[in-house]
């Protein structure tokens, strides 16, 4: 009878020992440091010129402050005062006059642009170059050629209306008039850069859905509403996102066209804020209002990139 040899053990593999923590701690601080200096060149100026202005003003919006003399603690007496003001009530209402008239005009005016702009049309290169030409133009440039155009005494809008047998508005001077105005001078500069970012979004849509739905039987309308905007929803967007922020923020052509005026008609919110600090010597209120723009663009954007799972498709 042979007796059964046991299989020889197995050896465990031999184990790495573990760097002491202070090895780890010191590979740590040296990949941060390495990252640091990686960001650095761009971490810097964004410290220096958004983060320490917003604490800046953050801090100035719990003061009352002149400019000259010293600062005073007044808490939030700043905010409840504008919140009770009918001043600041009108400048958001006429902030949000703005956005609604300008953000369907750019937004549209660009898709037809975009869409024109990508079919087979002669002078297709020259014509994206000059539509796109206004967005890097300077903004009271544009503002005053705006002023011009739309004056109601020798403005060659209201020339080409009498021709026609229509007697032209007071447009910038007329307080019913004054944010059309402005509305319309934003749309035609701001139509290059919405018919750009369309038009990339346009170039990356497969052609083999065109052609599956051409098979289908679709026609030029079926085809935009079910093929062209689906796929066109992350550059709208986009588009969305960015001109609400910057109709939030709009100034320079209200401070160049009217100044805010006639009689209040086109004050928005940034024109008050500037109102209120080197007009008022108010800048307590001034930094306290920009919070409460920050606040309230941070809050729509939010509720914008919430819902963009909806009806944004990534596909």
């Amino acid at each position: 009878m042979t007796a059964v040899e046991s299989p020889p053990a197995v050896k465990a593999p031999p184990t790495t020992p573990r760097p002491p923590a202070r090895g780890r701690r010191s590979r740590r601080a040296r990949y941060a440091i390495t990252v640091l200096i990686f960001l650095l060149p761009s971490a810097l100026p964004l410290v220096m010129f958004t983060l320490y202005p917003m604490v800046g003003a953050l801090w100035t919006s719990l003061h009352s402050w002149n400019l000259l003399s010293p600062m005073q603690w007044v808490g939030f007496d700043n905010y409840v005062k504008l919140v009770q003001d009918p001043a600041t009530h009108r400048a958001f209402l006429n902030t949000l006059y703005y956005l609604v008239g300008y953000l369907p005009l750019v937004y549209f005016g660009g898709l037809a642009l975009a869409l024109a702009l990508n079919s087979r049309i002669p002078a297709r290169n020259l014509l994206r170059g000059v539509y796109f030409l206004p967005v890097v133009t300077s903004w009271i440039v544009v503002a005053l050629v705006w002023r011009w155009l739309l004056n109601p005494d020798i403005g060659i809008v209201n020339f080409v209306l009498g021709l026609v047998g229509i007697d032209g508005p007071g447009w910038w001077t007329d307080p019913a008039w004054a944010m059309p105005s402005i509305i319309i001078a934003s749309a035609w500069k701001d139509l290059g850069f919405v018919m750009i970012i369309l038009l990339a979004g346009l170039q990356a849509i497969p052609a083999d859905l065109y052609e599956a739905a051409r098979v289908d039987g679709a026609g030029p309308w079926r085809r935009l509403v079910s093929v062209t905007m689906p796929m066109l929803s992350p550059s709208t967007f986009f588009v969305i996102v960015i001109s609400l922020i910057n109709g939030f923020q709009v100034f320079d052509q209200v401070y160049a066209m009217t100044g805010g005026g006639p009689a209040g008609a086109s004050t928005v919110v940034v024109q008050q804020i500037y109102d209120l600090t080197f007009r008022y010597g108010r800048a307590g209120e001034a930094s306290a209002l920009s919070w409460m723009l920050f606040l309230l663009v941070l809050i729509v954007t939010i509720v914008q990139i919430r819902g963009q799972k909806k009806w944004v498709n990534y596909a």
